[in-house]
């Protein structure tokens, strides 16, 4: 093939990353003959089943487009409009969400709160609930943490059950993103019902995406009293997918063998691997622990822009500073040490004269 473009695997999200065997199998499977609309089919079934299966619990679920919308959907069935949501001042669905939550809410307000290393402060949970309790000030009703968090890292399972009591305390549900649930599982490991009803979380958003679906996010309520008429929400929000089976059998693809576990396992083992090598570079400082598939570094100027302009794509506008370096399911040994090995040749070869200047996040989402 003349002019083949070369495939390069980046760092910037994993989000690039293609759909993993396992998901395209289930796929290719499913679009064999004719099925049930709307969700009321087989794979629909099997998905949720096998979902409750790896919470050990008997959970409802339901599928929606992408995090966003699961996110948003999950927080809008726990709050009224006079609400508010109180999460990390980093938090995902406070700064990359495009106010949805406060949209599908209907004006539910989200608050910040502060805490180290991406996660929430209990304390500071109890500060802004308590900062005001007078009629003129939204009324604290639900919590979000991410888990593993936008710094990449994870909150263990007594810090979970922190967060948990100090929202039971005060009469909050616990929300919790897990975008990258995955990864958390797989770096703590832990059996996911320790990280999430055992430790009081009330709903969860669990993300596929990043772990190797085409498409699709599930909400899994462990509180099955707030999942009432969730099916209409979606509805109203454009999630009910007419051909659900191709939303849901990618699941299945991913959970019946433990791909999802596997997938996460080796983002991880990556993500170690970029962060030993970068650690060992004088000129790089590493900003927060790697534990999970994100490593977040603080690179001298003149480097991020040699880097780029040698056709690496990453991210410096998410989390608290530096560079973000985010591994895939797919990301190999060969990707990382090819990274590392410009870096290095970049450090030295690289004019330091030449300014940042504005980064176009259209080219890099």
């Amino acid at each position: 093939m003349k002019n083949a473009i070369e495939i390069r695997r980046h760092f910037a999200s994993d989000n690039y990353a293609g759909i993993c065997p396992e998901a395209w199998a289930a796929l290719a499977e499913a679009n064999q003959g004719h099925a049930v609309s709307y969700g009321d089919d087989p794979w629909t079934a099997r998905a949720a089943d096998l979902i409750r299966e790896v919470f050990e619990t008997n959970c409802d679920v339901f599928f929606a487009f992408n995090g966003t919308a699961a996110n948003s959907l999950a927080l809008a069935s726990l709050c009224h409009s006079y609400h508010s949501i109180l999460c990390h001042e980093i938090a995902h669905v406070e700064t990359d969400e495009c106010g949805a939550p406060e949209f599908f809410s209907h004006g539910t307000k989200v608050l910040q709160v502060p805490g180290a290393n991406g996660k929430v402060d209990p304390a500071g949970i109890e500060r802004m609930v308590k900062k005001r309790s007078d009629i003129h000030y939204p009324k604290p009703r639900a919590v979000s943490i991410t888990q593993a968090t936008e710094v990449g890292t994870t909150y263990s399972v007594e810090e979970v059950k922190a967060v948990w009591a100090k929202t039971k305390s005060l009469g909050l549900k616990l929300h919790m993103d897990g975008a990258r649930f995955a990864n958390a599982v797989a770096s703590l490991g832990v059996k996911p019902k320790e990280i999430t009803w055992q430790a009081g979380v009330d709903v969860l958003s669990f993300g596929g995406t990043k772990n190797g679906t085409h498409v699709g996010d599930a909400v899994v309520f462990f509180n099955r009293d707030l999942a009432g008429e969730f099916d209409y929400r979606c509805k109203q929000a454009g999630q009910l997918c007419s051909k659900m089976r191709f939303l849901s059998a990618p699941w299945v693809g991913m959970l019946q063998d433990g791909a999802w576990l596997r997938n996460a396992a080796r983002a991880n083992a990556m993500a170690r691997r970029l962060h030993d090598q970068l650690e060992a570079i004088p000129e790089v400082k590493i900003l927060f622990a790697t534990q999970a598939n994100a490593v977040f570094a603080d690179l001298p100027p003149h480097l991020i822009v040699a880097l780029r302009q040698a056709g690496w794509k990453f991210y410096t506008f998410i989390g608290q500073g530096g560079c973000r370096l985010m591994c895939a399911w797919d990301t190999r040994e060969e990707d990382v040490d090819r990274f590392v090995a410009d870096l290095k040749r970049l450090l030295i070869e690289a004019p330091r004269d030449k300014p940042l200047g504005p980064v176009d996040h259209r080219k890099l989402t």
